[in-house]
């Protein structure tokens, strides 16, 4: 059944003030084929939580074929820990193969991220986000301080088709810290990728992330040689055009 903007908004006036763990069950209650997208440490902190409230929910994560080789190791381990069907989405291998033919293995570097991460990340996610009508991402108004400091606990996404039209994002940690994460993943003993003891904080494809010093925001270790407001990747176009 196709939800509603109204829906959304009476679910936002529901939700507000609640924390994550309601959050997450009442989005696992409404909206029983969600998918939940898994990348990070946020992502896993969604997994304890959705696991926690014994309701059916779905896991999937984008394989671009560049990622660091620890964090194909956290996938599997995440997938065993939690007795998961992880469903992984991959690049149509042709437009691969036309990208990296006329431009090389690191065109992003000259030209930005955005083509490289619409033929590896958004067209996969586009095609699992038809798959469903919801979704739940990880995200934190924290995060990115030119895309996400609005970025709601549920909010009416446009950006993709989803089954039946436009889908209900939930993105139950909006309002928590980085510290608050990391306290739940210490205090539940919360797999984590082993990239984030070397320093790495944001992670994404290889060529595009790297480790940060003390004081430097997380964001900074994604396309570094890009401006501030330019680090999305298009999954959260909602971020870069909200709705008028």
């Amino acid at each position: 059944m196709a939800i509603s903007a109204n829906t959304v908004a009476e679910w936002q006036t529901e939700l507000a003030g609640k924390g994550p763990q309601s959050i997450v069950k009442f989005a696992l209650s409404q909206c029983p084929n969600l998918c939940l997208s898994f990348s990070g440490a946020e992502d896993v902190v969604l997994i304890d939580m959705a696991v926690k409230s014994k309701l059916p929910f779905r896991v999937f994560t984008l394989d671009t074929g560049r990622l660091h080789a620890d964090t194909y190791r956290f996938l599997d381990t995440v997938r065993r820990h939690y007795g998961i069907t992880l469903e992984v989405c991959y690049p149509d291998a042709l437009t691969v193969r036309e990208l990296v033919t006329a431009k090389g293995f690191f065109s992003f570097y000259d030209d930005d991220h955005k083509e490289c991460c619409g033929i590896r990340k958004v067209e996969p996610l586009r095609r699992q986000l038809a798959t469903t009508t919801a979704w739940m991402t990880g995200q934190r108004k924290d995060q990115s301080p030119g895309t996400r400091n609005d970025v709601p606990v549920v909010q009416y996404d446009t950006s993709f088709d989803g089954l039946d039209g436009p889908l209900a994002k939930f993105n139950p940690l909006a309002n928590w810290s980085s510290s608050e994460v990391w306290d739940y993943i210490r205090a539940l003993d919360v797999p984590y990728n082993p990239l984030h003891e070397k320093g790495f904080v944001s992670i994404g494809c290889e060529p595009c992330t790297r480790a940060v010093l003390p004081g430097q925001h997380e964001r900074e270790g994604r396309w570094w040689w890009e401006e501030a407001t330019k680090k999305e990747c298009g999954l959260h176009l909602s971020n870069l055009t909200p709705p008028a």
